[in-house]
């Protein structure tokens, strides 16, 4: 069963619930529904806990021993396993499957993971598990989503923030929510009873935003340049490899001109968006930078890709990281580097 994580409160509200799986990479929220279960089970009488990290190496007959075994204490027992890189391999699918299959009431499940792509959901262990447990997936909060979130979380916190100060706070912590927890706990500590401006933010938040390669190729499709400014710059100064962000583009910039001549050349777009393997949620966001690029613009992008490549290397002279801010604000469309 799936669970949005703003309605697990409910689910647990209503008991009977014993194995959970939360699946996301988004630390914060993903500790936040594991706190809920973990306090739920604990009224509920699971007052012990075992914690397993399942990491390569792991002895997965301990997990099973400990299934079969009776709480030290007469307690019902929580287990909860961390599973860090999703994949439990042969061994472990077999001993979770197992695991589910002998459990009783007196023991409760948790299995943490990193997100779960669909090859995951289609293992035979994985469904083994979804069957009896509630499936909480936790996804990032979107750049479009922050302030909203934010000023739920200024709610929650009992503090006001005008807009401004919401706007900027969101700019400065953008992919660290743990940072914009941290922040506002500290607000509130200083402002008082007043709401929060964007001066509070400005001098006193510090610029904790965590990019990634990833979101900033997204929001090149779409077109939005001033935040790729900030996430070049953000991924430069965390030391991300240039030369990894110029294959990362080359294969989207790539895709983008297979998919354009496929269009071209008559196919449907739903057709073609299917042999692209584009999910159906970033349709909208490939589709308006097609509608900004024909194929000229494209293959000058991967030409320009090209001469970045050897920059890093060190076969021609230039600055690649500028040269990449050049490359991708023409993605975004910036009419200054057409």
């Amino acid at each position: 069963m799936k669970v949005y994580p703003n309605k697990l409160p409910e689910l647990l509200r209503k008991g009977g619930q014993q194995v959970f799986i939360v699946s996301g990479d988004e630390p914060l929220l993903v500790q936040e529904s594991c706190d809920l279960i973990r306090g739920e089970l604990k009224k509920q009488g699971f007052t012990e806990r075992e914690v397993f990290h399942a990491e390569p190496g792991f002895d997965w007959n301990s997990l099973l021993y400990s299934g079969n075994s009776m709480s030290l204490f007469a307690d019902r027992k929580l287990m909860e396993i961390r599973l860090p890189t999703g994949k439990p391999g042969d061994a472990g699918g077999k001993a979770l499957t197992e695991l589910l299959e002998s459990r009783n009431d007196e023991t409760a499940i948790l299995l943490v993971l990193p997100r779960a792509d669909q090859s995951t959901q289609r293992t035979k262990w994985f469904k083994t598990v979804e069957s009896a447990a509630a499936f909480v997936q936790v996804w990032p909060i979107e750049a479009k989503e922050l302030p909203r979130w934010l000023e739920g979380r200024f709610r929650q916190a009992g503090l006001r923030a005008d807009r401004e100060a919401i706007r900027t706070m969101a700019e400065r912590i953008e992919g660290n929510l743990l940072a914009a927890i941290q922040e506002i706990e500290r607000l509130k500590l200083i402002v008082g009873d007043r709401a929060v401006t964007v001066n509070d933010v400005t001098e006193g938040v510090a610029d904790s935003a965590r990019y990634d390669v990833f979101k900033m190729i997204d929001a090149a499709l779409v077109g939005d340049v001033s935040r790729c400014v900030r996430m070049t710059d953000g991924l430069r100064a965390e030391g991300v490899e240039s030369l990894f962000v110029v294959n990362m583009l080359a294969r989207e910039i790539r895709s983008l001109e297979s998919i354009k001549t496929d269009l071209q050349n008559g196919l449907s777009q739903r057709e073609v968006f299917k042999k692209a393997r584009v999910w159906d949620k970033r349709v909208p966001v490939v589709s308006r930078c097609l509608d900004r690029h024909d194929l000229t613009s494209l293959r000058s992008l991967q030409v320009s890709l090209g001469s970045i490549d050897r920059m890093v290397k060190g076969l021609v002279q230039g600055d690649p990281w500028r040269s990449l801010q050049e490359v991708i604000l023409s993605l975004a469309g910036a009419k200054q580097f057409l």
